[in-house]
């Protein structure tokens, strides 16, 4: 299995965030225990917006007189720690909870949350997603269906507005880049933006093929953020600490580069092995290489989004 084969080419130094991903794609299996030693720790990015880290996605929280607008809620059994690290930034309930998509590391906590009240909010494509049984070919995974209670409520198509704790929270729909359900936040006001799993900072993305994402979804994606950015701008990223414009700029040059090399020898008729051989991605490895998947992974993402056999 994948997993497996990961975890004996990285080593012990890596296990860490290889741990996280191997929670993502474990679910509800996992027991409580092993999250006992994980902490919520929150970065104030001012006007009422927080950026939370745990185990998973980074979480967005939005607070003020209206209540609180949660951005994804990691893995079921962190629910508790999570809400308590929200206490201590607000009195008021979580009314809103968005989805960035549909991974457990995102919605893992959709029921406990759904269970005190909260209403939750994705893409359509999310809802379906999370409604039926997913089988996921890069990782060779299937994923059960979730509760009814874990199910967004509320779900849109192209975007969404938010006017809530004096913000107009834009949130809007990437086609096919992380996965086919991906849901950018905007805070227009406070000038930050959570992108979802659209952004690994410092390691290299994973591309949900199998759930409708592509390499040229996920570039488009930057570009429609850069858009949105000005050298003020602040990026909670899915993965990765907070980044800005330049860093956006540095991600997108490194899609683009390896996008482009596997492409090239894609059309000059390689298959995968061929195009392994030729190491497109290796010069990234320093960079982006070393904390999650090789540049081989990264490259076969991209190889079967790009329609290789």
């Amino acid at each position: 299995m994948f997993v497996s084969r990961l975890f004996r080419s990285r080593g012990a130094h890596f296990f860490p965030a290889g741990l996280i991903i191997f929670l993502l794609l474990a679910g509800p299996t996992f027991a409580q225990g092993d999250f006992d030693d994980v902490k919520i720790e929150a970065t104030d990015l001012g006007g009422g917006i927080h950026m939370l880290k745990g185990a998973g996605g980074n979480l967005g929280v939005c607070v003020g007189e209206d209540g609180v607008f949660l951005i994804d809620d990691q893995f079921a059994p962190l629910s508790e720690k999570i809400m308590a690290a929200i206490g201590e930034l607000s009195d008021q309930p979580v009314r809103f909870l968005f989805n960035t998509h549909w991974h457990g590391d995102h919605t893992g906590g959709n029921e406990n949350f759904g269970a005190t009240g909260s209403l939750l909010v994705s893409h359509a494509n999310v809802r379906r997603r999370l409604s039926t049984e997913q089988f996921t070919e890069f990782f060779d995974r299937t994923t059960p269906a979730s509760p009814d209670g874990a199910l967004p409520v509320v779900t849109f198509t192209d975007s969404l507005s938010f006017f809530y704790n004096d913000e107009e929270i834009v949130v809007f729909h990437v086609p096919a880049a992380h996965t086919d359900g991906d849901g950018v936040v905007h805070f227009t006001k406070a000038n930050i933006i959570h992108s979802g799993d659209i952004i690994f900072f410092g390691l290299y993305p994973y591309i949900d093929v199998s759930a409708g994402g592509s390499i040229d979804g996920v570039i488009a994606g930057v570009k429609i953020l850069l858009s949105l950015s000005d050298e003020e701008t602040r990026i909670i990223p899915g993965h990765g600490p907070l980044v800005q414009r330049e860093n956006l700029e540095e991600y997108l040059a490194m899609l683009e580069d390896v996008r482009g090399a596997v492409a090239k020898e894609l059309a000059a008729g390689k298959d995968l092995a061929a195009i392994l051989a030729t190491n497109p991605a290796a010069a990234y490895d320093k960079a982006w290489g070393q904390a999650w998947l090789t540049s081989d992974q990264f490259v076969e993402e991209i190889y079967n989004s790009l329609g290789g056999e």
